[in-house]
């Protein structure tokens, strides 16, 4: 009997990101109104930004919100876990190779 909008309750489990981990924007991210002193629809975060998470809150008790630093935009803008990817987890993780490609067959 839902709008077909129910999503997971995130906080269930540990948060995805960590302080200090660096991340990259998957999609381009507007103020939707709740930015000071930018105008609604304005670009914060472009699909591919470089930042880093600074803190962890949470929303409605049921979703975690990263405070991330974006340097190159000289903003700090409360992201979700679905809208970023780790990188630095990117660099820790070895590249597959053919012995794996095969046993994964």
């Amino acid at each position: 009997m839902g709008l077909g909008r129910e999503e997971e309750v995130e906080i269930r489990k540990p948060p995805v990101f960590k302080p200090g981990e660096r991340v990259r924007a998957k999609r381009l991210v507007k103020n939707d109104g709740t930015y000071p002193r930018k105008e609604i629809g304005e670009p914060l975060v472009l699909k591919g930004d470089t930042g880093y998470v600074r803190d962890i809150g949470t929303f409605l008790q049921m979703f975690y919100v990263y405070a991330v630093e974006w340097p190159e935009r000289g903003t700090i803008v409360g992201m979700r876990a679905k809208e970023m990817i780790s990188l630095d987890r990117l660099e820790a993780e070895p590249a597959p190779t053919a012995i794996d490609a095969a046993a994964a067959e």
